[in-house]
């Protein structure tokens, strides 16, 4: 594809944004579940594409280009899509995220300001080796009223060619080019100088993946990295409970962003608790490695400092003995990717002590990891998770695909009469209400 087509596609986007930020949300809806259908209709069809993927990335495999992780992402079954049908119907079942009031100001006797929510335009995405990816993203942007660009690995071309196939062939009635799929991997950089019409990056993938889409573009970047993720079992914690959350952190489904990556034990519990989650681990195929406190009590491989900031997707664990509350904090503070943290106790002032002092997206207390995702969290679906600060934050949803605007009712109101020494004073009353067009002359 050269320059002047993806253009030509990211200028359609842009178009088609603004037609679809107008649609009412039942033809929004109604489309989604079009989508749901279609994807029912095609499962044959998409598990055959899939299937080619899965070959060519198990070759890749055997030559150790790819990882067994990637592979794992990489394939879709009966009961995936399942899951990816259920998904787009979930987002067809959230509250409408458009033409929300988020507040309403009085400035003046018939003047009325209101903050209300709107689309953020076209969106600009680059994922990973999970087809189903392209559906959430997909799907949360037509409910959001987004356009968008899908931009998928090459391990995936022939499954999100025909998930992408799917979609647009089952939103036939919403505006044309509301969704592009581009392929070339040099349509990435040609993305990332188009400012002028795409409003909103959003990568999902290394660190150094994403740094240098931040480092390489004027548009504004939600980042979601990688997920090194911690469980703390604390010297108060239920260790049979703390014995259930480490396993499922890890082995529940371990090449996802939300699965733990590091285990720290206090070490008034270390020798109970590791002897039995080791051979909960073990039979379940997980690579154990320990610092020198935990290979005192359990047999496993010495972890390397390289250990405490990688994030394996795979059956692979690093385990820590610490001290402390403190010294558990301090590890965390040092290596985490900011995605995911849980502390395992009964004594509530020292969760809430771990809670406050992590700034992670998610912090949790005597759950596992793997919750910190947009469908467990009731948002329908995510487009990923933002381990940033800003915008947008932990799974990010509908509310993290829209923008807000100001509209103001007036009924003749000049800044004049707000001027000088005879100056009305304004109000700045706040009120509630909702915006609707002429509002005021209802009254």
């Amino acid at each position: 594809m050269t320059e002047n087509d993806t253009l030509a596609q990211v200028r359609e986007a842009q178009t088609a944004s603004l037609e679809l930020a107008k649609l009412s949300e039942e033809t929004r809806n109604e489309a989604l579940r079009n989508v749901a259908d279609a994807i029912e209709a095609n499962y044959e069809r998409i598990l055959e594409a899939n299937e080619t993927d899965v070959v060519e990335a198990e070759e890749l495999l055997e030559q150790g280009e790819y990882t067994q992780a990637l592979v794992d992402r990489l394939k879709l079954s009966p009961s995936k899509l399942d899951s990816i049908v259920e998904m787009v119907r979930s987002v067809a079942g959230q509250d409408d995220p458009l033409g929300e009031t988020l507040s309403a100001r009085e400035l003046d006797d018939g003047l009325e300001l209101y903050k209300v929510s709107v689309p953020i335009g076209v969106i600009g995405t680059v994922f990973e080796s999970r087809p189903d990816a392209l559906v959430q993203i997909a799907a949360l942007s037509l409910k959001s009223g987004n356009a968008v660009m899908l931009k998928g690995g090459s391990e995936a071309a022939n499954s999100n060619r025909v998930l992408y196939e799917i979609i647009r062939e089952a939103t036939s009635d919403v505006p044309g080019g509301w969704a592009q799929l581009i392929e070339a991997r040099e349509d990435v950089d040609r993305m990332l100088e188009m400012d002028e019409y795409i409003d909103l990056l959003m990568p999902r993938g290394s660190s150094a993946f994403v740094e240098y889409i931040q480092d390489n573009t004027s548009i504004p970047v939600l980042g979601h990295t990688e997920g090194v993720c911690h469980v703390y079992v604390d010297s108060a914690a239920d260790l049979d409970m703390a014995s259930d959350i480490a396993y499922d952190a890890k082995c529940q489904y371990p090449a996802v962003c939300n699965a733990v990556e590091t285990l720290l034990v206090h070490e008034d519990v270390a020798a109970d608790f590791l002897v039995d989650v080791a051979e909960r681990y073990e039979d379940a195929g997980v690579e154990l490695r320990g610092d020198a406190r935990t290979r005192e009590v359990i047999d496993v491989e010495e972890a390397s400092e390289e250990d405490w900031s990688t994030e394996y997707g795979d059956l692979i664990l690093s385990i820590r003995v610490v001290d402390s509350l403190s010294d558990a904090i301090d590890h965390i503070t040092t290596y985490s990717s900011k995605h995911t943290e849980s502390i395992v106790t009964e004594d509530h002032e020292r969760a809430a002590r771990f809670m406050r002092s992590l700034d992670s997206a998610s912090v949790f207390h005597n759950a596992s990891t793997r919750f910190a995702d947009g469908y467990r969290y009731g948002l329908g679906a995510e487009v990923g998770i933002s381990t940033g600060k800003t915008h947008a934050r932990g799974p990010v949803g509908l509310e993290g695909l829209t923008t807000y605007k100001y509209h103001l009712e007036g009924d003749g109101h000049v800044v004049g009469d707000y001027a000088g020494e005879d100056a009305i004073p304004f109000t700045h009353r706040e009120f509630e209400g909702e915006w609707r067009p002429g509002r005021l002359s209802d009254e």
